[in-house]
């Protein structure tokens, strides 16, 4: 049996040597390439995979993280939490929202001025308005409080028109000023 691949081959005669179909080379070449070849150690399936290791140093992966390109809305977000203005930009985003808040009517008369430690300023353009503003006052805060957190806006301020000023710039005189010239 010289065909068996068990078996070991006899060496070849000399008319075994050279024959023409060379059919006997290729089994020797491949018996030999069997013995030292990749086939000698096959793989089993169940071994691990390699882990591929990033060409470049500090290359991104399948995964996404935070060296990835990110929306404009996500890394914002990110920025606000970071630096703990959660509340500022929630009661400042209420400045935009103020008709939906507190409705058309008192939005069209009043508006906030500005927002600082618990306290909310709203200036309306008539004295009847501010003190309308100021009778509803409480139910506003409960409202802006149900929208932005509990005791976030804990009073509001209101404020009156102003009348006209004559003071420019910071140096002032005290006295009557400019209205003594009317009398």
């Amino acid at each position: 049996m010289a065909d068996d691949p068990e078996q070991p081959a006899d060496p070849p005669t000399p008319e075994q040597e050279h024959q023409s179909d060379g059919l006997e080379l290729a089994r020797s070449i491949a018996r030999a390439y069997r013995s030292v070849g990749p086939a000698a150690a096959p793989r089993s399936k169940k071994s691990r995979p390699r882990r591929r290791r990033p060409t470049v140093p500090g290359a991104s992966g399948a995964h996404p993280d935070d060296r990835d390109p990110q929306t404009l809305e996500a890394t914002l977000d990110r920025l606000v939490t970071e630096h703990g203005w959660d509340t500022e930009v929630a009661v400042h985003g209420l400045f935009g929202r103020w008709a939906e808040i507190v409705g058309a009517e008192i939005a069209e008369h009043c508006r906030p001025d500005r927002y600082a430690d618990g306290q909310l300023w709203v200036r309306a353009d008539s004295t009847a308005w501010a003190t309308q503003l100021r009778m509803l006052a409480p139910n506003v805060v409960g409202k802006l409080n149900e929208r932005l957190g509990d005791g976030t806006v804990t009073r509001i301020n209101v404020r009156g028109p102003q009348g006209p000023s004559w003071a420019k710039g910071s140096l002032r005189v005290k006295g009557r000023g400019p209205r003594d010239t009317y009398g």
